[in-house]
């Protein structure tokens, strides 16, 4: 079983829906004693920063995220999911992060519209990526935030420092996912990016033990109209 933590915050069942599209055993989990058994563990989330951390500590799946990455099992942070990872936020900087990786989350660069609500194309900054495999040189996935994670170290000259496995140009290199061990985490939403987001998926769900049968090869997802119209879900308004 797959389970997307529920804290009761924004559309946390889009995540769910993609992986059941796909044939996996995916449940939305609220009790922490749930999660104990699970194959794989998906943190989605939408909105403020601040709220979701409260939301999150507040039904205890904190300490539940913190334990699962710990003890190696395969974990997915998406969107401010992803953001929470980090030690703090500039939205919130009163509430702090899960700390489990190093840095913090940044407002997007000066000059931009804000959010970023498009199709945006990946620059994979790795070779090696398990999360990216199958997903073409430069695949279109769909964003929806003001605000994305600044790991420590990491610049612009330094694109690939903190685990970072992919970019997307909006007014500069920003950090667009990351991989470390059993730790994935996307920026973007891959439940509203089309066949290339279901790959995605595809390759989470796989590296939890789950057999994907039927997925569309990402070569044929490659272009963001084609993908646009493979949609699970409504837009969320991401941090």
């Amino acid at each position: 079983m797959i389970a997307v933590l529920d804290y009761g915050i924004g559309n946390l069942g889009s995540a769910c829906k993609a992986l059941v599209s796909l044939g996996c055993d995916a449940r939305l989990v609220s009790d922490p004693a749930t999660v104990g058994g699970a194959a794989g563990v998906v943190l989605p989330g939408v909105g403020a920063f601040g709220r979701c951390m409260e939301a999150l500590r507040g039904t205890g799946l904190d300490a539940v995220v913190k334990e699962v990455v710990g003890g190696g099992v395969p974990f997915l942070g998406i969107c401010v999911g992803f953001q929470m990872l980090y030690e703090s936020s500039e939205e919130s900087p009163e509430v702090p992060g899960l700390g489990l990786l190093p840095g913090r989350v940044g407002l997007l660069p000066p000059g931009q519209k804000r959010p970023q609500m498009q199709w945006n194309a990946l620059e994979p900054r790795s070779g090696t990526s398990a999360m990216l495999a199958g997903l073409g040189p430069r695949p279109w996935v769909y964003f929806v935030h003001s605000f994305a994670p600044v790991p420590a170290g990491w610049g612009p000259d330094r694109p690939a420092v903190g685990a970072v496995v992919a970019t997307c140009d909006y007014g500069g290199p920003v950090v667009a996912a990351v991989e470390q061990g059993n730790l994935w985490a996307v920026q973007f939403h891959p439940e509203k990016s089309g066949t290339t987001g279901l790959a995605l998926l595809a390759n989470f769900a796989r590296r939890c033990g789950e057999e994907v049968p039927g997925v569309p090869a990402a070569s044929r997802a490659g272009g963001k109209f084609a993908a646009a119209r493979i949609r699970v879900g409504a837009p969320d308004m991401g941090a």
